[in-house]
């Protein structure tokens, strides 16, 4: 059998990367010096004076629209751009991202998807957008979007729990609680994780592994759980031996083989193969001993 290489919390992420090019400020023509008196160009303005400040952008922004037409689409654009300019001003710019709930390996991919860059104005962020953007990356189950004035944005999620490696045509990957899989888990960084092998075993994987979790004498000898014609389950021990299971009345097959091994330690005696698919007959196949004066290789 091909063998696999196989191998929250509170996050916070790697500073933002710079603005795009075309989000960059444009340079602001010189003004002359203003009286004494509390500034709107700086992060150290109260909110209360940066509202009152934009919301005269926002009358001139709608006085200018309605006197040059377009009054749908130019007025909003208009409205947006005065808050946006005026409070990014003020201080109200993007400066941190902090992800909850999800585990080291996926906060890259989940702040990466946000497409949220340094310095972007706060309050013109798509929160929704944002949220929905997240939610597309495999890691996540859900995912929650919150805007934290003045310059932060928390990102709650739910992350999908990973269940076990599964290896099929060459091709190996995680895979969550439903059998789906996480494209962005690199399988080699679980190797805890069980190995599940064939064709259908991802999506069959969740209803046997719990069954199996309950045995912990059989997890840890065993080394991959094999689909076998997509119907059936296989054992693979790491001694080399073999649990054939039946189709169906799985469970009931496994604790026969608890039973089994409570009278003979079986598991710890070793096997060829064990014969579980009739209910009403255990077959067991010992391992065969080397023939007389047959040197033996260290290993097997």
């Amino acid at each position: 059998m091909p063998a696999a290489v196989r191998g929250g919390s509170q996050t916070q992420a790697k500073p933002l990367g710079k603005a795009p090019p075309n989000a960059s400020k444009r340079p602001s023509a010189k003004r002359p010096a203003a009286a004494a008196g509390p500034r709107l160009d700086g992060a150290g303005v109260s909110p209360k004076v940066a509202l009152a400040a934009s919301a005269g952008v926002l009358v001139l922004a709608v006085v200018a629209t309605l006197g040059t037409g377009g009054r749908g689409e130019r007025l909003g654009h208009a409205i947006s751009a005065g808050v946006d300019s005026r409070f990014g001003q003020a201080g109200f710019r993007l400066r941190a991202v902090h992800v909850e709930g999800a585990s080291a390996m996926a906060t890259q991919d989940i702040v990466a998807a946000t497409g949220v860059y340094k310095d972007q104005p706060v309050l013109g962020l798509d929160l929704e957008g944002v949220r929905q953007s997240v939610e597309k990356v495999g890691w996540v189950k859900e995912a929650r979007v919150v805007r934290l004035l003045p310059d932060t944005l928390v990102i709650a999620v739910v992350e999908r729990k990973q269940l076990a490696v599964w290896q099929h045509n060459g091709r190996t990957m995680v895979i969550d609680e439903r059998g789906q899989p996480i494209p962005e888990a690199d399988p080699g960084r679980f190797p805890t994780l069980p190995l599940v092998v064939g064709l259908g075993a991802a999506e069959m994987a969740p209803g046997i592994l719990p069954t199996l979790a309950q045995r912990p004498r059989l997890m840890e000898r065993m080394e991959a759980l094999v689909r076998v014609d997509n119907r059936r389950w296989d054992l693979r021990l790491k001694d080399g031996s073999i649990v054939q299971l039946p189709a169906v009345g799985e469970e009931e097959a496994l604790m026969q083989l608890e039973q089994l091994d409570q009278r003979s330690h079986i598991l710890e005696l070793g096997f060829e193969r064990i014969d579980l698919r009739n209910p009403d007959v255990v077959a067991v196949r010992p391992r065969q001993a080397a023939p007389a004066g047959q040197l033996v290789a260290e290993g097997a």
